[in-house]
C-alpha cells in the first residue's frame, strides 16, 4: 500500500527515477508548478522523481517557457485572486486553450471548472464540469480511500483533505474515478487532467507519470504540427519559385 509521505521526505530524496529513461520516443519535458500559494513544493519534487524537468511558476516569463502547469491544492479563492494580481490569469487561460496541458489538484481543479458555486473569482473555466468547494466537510474530515481509477492497474492510495467534489460534467470530459457513494473525483478533458485529492503527498508516482505522458504526447502533437507547417510553407515557396 502507498502512504502517506511527508513533505521533508520528498525535499531531502534523490531525484533519479529508476524506471524512466530519456530518449528520442521518450523525451524530457519542462513541467511548471505554479507556486503563489499551496503545496507546490511537494508536486516539485514528485515530478522530479517522475522523470521531468521542473520549474516554480510565479511570472508571465516562466509561464510562458514551460510544456505543461500544474496547479496545486491550497486556497482557491487566494489562488484565483493571485493569479489576478499576478497577471496570470488571463495569459494562463489563452495558453490552456491553445493547448497547454495543465493539471489541477483539489483547488486546482476547482480553478479549472467552468462553475464554482460560492468562488469569489471566476475561474479559469476550462473544463465543463460544476465542482462543489469543501463537499466532504472541514479540515477534520480529511479522508484517505483506495480509489479505482481509470488507466491504473492498481488501486491508488487517495488523500482527500477539505476536498472538493465534481458534481457533472459535460460533453466529452472523461470520468476517471469516483468514490462509493458514486461522487465523482478524478476526470480528463483532452490534455487537462482534474484530481480533487492529493497525489503529491503520497508515495506513488503514477499519476504524475500519466500527466507527464500528457504534456510528452502535446509536445509531439505541437512538433508534428509545426513539421507540417514547415512542409506546406516550404512546397508553397518551392512553387512560388517555380513560377
Amino acid at each position: 500500500m502507498h502512504q502517506f509521505r511527508s513533505k521533508s521526505s520528498w525535499l531531502d530524496e534523490e531525484t533519479n527515477f529508476q524506471g524512466m529513461t530519456v530518449t528520442d520516443h521518450n523525451p524530457l519535458v519542462h513541467i511548471g508548478v505554479l507556486a503563489l500559494q499551496g503545496d507546490f513544493q511537494e508536486h516539485v519534487a514528485m515530478l522530479r522523481v517522475a522523470g521531468a524537468e521542473v520549474s516554480e511558476v510565479r511570472t508571465l516569463s516562466q509561464l510562458s517557457s514551460v510544456d505543461g502547469l500544474v496547479i496545486p491544492g491550497g486556497e482557491s479563492t487566494t489562488i484565483a485572486r493571485l493569479l489576478v494580481a499576478f497577471g496570470l490569469m488571463e495569459p494562463l487561460r489563452e495558453r490552456i486553450e491553445s493547448g497547454l496541458p495543465v493539471w489541477g489538484t483539489c483547488a486546482g481543479a476547482i480553478l479549472l471548472a467552468s462553475d464554482v458555486p460560492g468562488l469569489d473569482r471566476p475561474p479559469l473555466g476550462c473544463v465543463a464540469m460544476t465542482i462543489e468547494r469543501n463537499a466532504f466537510g472541514t479540515q477534520v474530515d480529511s479522508f484517505e480511500t483506495e480509489l479505482a481509477i481509470a488507466g491504473l492497474e492498481e488501486v491508488f492510495h487517495a488523500v482527500f483533505i477539505r476536498a472538493p467534489a465534481i458534481k457533472d460534467v459535460g460533453k466529452g470530459v472523461e470520468v476517471l474515478a469516483r468514490l462509493e457513494n458514486d461522487q465523482i473525483v478524478a476526470i480528463r478533458d483532452g490534455s487537462l487532467l482534474a484530481t480533487c485529492f492529493h497525489p503529491e503527498i503520497t508515495e506513488d508516482p503514477r499519476l504524475h507519470e500519466l500527466f507527464i505522458s500528457i504534456v510528452r504526447d502535446a509536445v509531439s502533437q505541437g512538433q508534428a504540427n509545426k513539421s507540417h507547417l514547415l512542409e506546406s510553407q516550404f512546397v508553397t515557396g518551392s512553387g512560388d519559385n517555380r513560377d
